[in-house]
């Protein structure tokens, strides 16, 4: 189960602000402040049987690795966050134009993409391409990461830039999760971000009146 919080940013102006936060210097580990880029594609076929099941399938790289992922059910409500995800290495950019779809087949929930996909072919659906700035920090016996997000959605209708602070639990009580978020918010401005970056794409995939059927990214 992955829990984390997610903001809006104003402009990257605050984005450098957030990076540079005495607050968080003080409680984050020096040695995992690190910058690195990001590219994910996020497939479905045609006939979009994945998001209608509320499922993302993501190849995204980050730095010099690239994982897939596949996310599935959970609930977002004022910037709080929760699904199920399973996270995979894989080899080779080939991955980012027709990826395998039994590559989380060892899982029930990956049986069940397979089968739900059947001989259907993956498209790209759309892409997301920005800079991760990101550190870990140890409040009250919480593990935490901060990643702060500046990019771009980019999809065949046009593009939505990415603002974004994420704040993913990694062991700990989520209540000093939603605490630190608080507080960061406040100090800030930040808005809760209740649309993952998936479900913006498919909002600006289906036009103005669109509305997304994927809460997972």
């Amino acid at each position: 189960m992955e829990s984390e919080l997610k903001y809006r940013i104003k402009d990257r102006e605050m984005a450098d602000a957030l990076w540079d936060d005495e607050c968080l210097l003080a409680i984050a580990d020096p040695s995992t402040r690190e910058k690195l880029v990001m590219k994910a594609v996020y497939f479905d076929t045609e006939d979009h049987v994945l998001s209608a099941n509320n499922m993302a399938f993501r190849v995204r790289l980050e730095g010099e690795s690239i994982f897939a992922t596949l996310k599935w059910g959970g609930h977002s409500s004022n910037g709080f966050h929760e699904r199920e995800e399973i996270n995979v290495p894989v080899n080779g950019e080939q991955c980012f134009i027709d990826p395998p779809t039994d590559l989380f087949s060892e899982s029930e929930d990956g049986k069940a993409l397979v089968q739900m996909i059947g001989d259907k072919p993956l498209t790209n659906m759309l892409e997301t391409r920005y800079l991760r700035r990101r550190m870990r920090v140890d409040l009250n016996d919480c593990l935490m990461e901060i990643a702060i997000d500046t990019g771009s959605i980019v999809t065949d209708m046009g593009e939505e830039p990415i603002l974004e602070l994420e704040i993913e639990l990694f062991a700990g009580d989520v209540k000093e999760l939603k605490e630190l978020g608080t507080k960061l918010a406040d100090k800030y401005g930040l808005i809760p971000e209740d649309q993952s970056k998936l479900a913006r794409g498919l909002k600006l995939l289906k036009g103005p009146a669109g509305d997304p059927s994927a809460e997972v990214n």
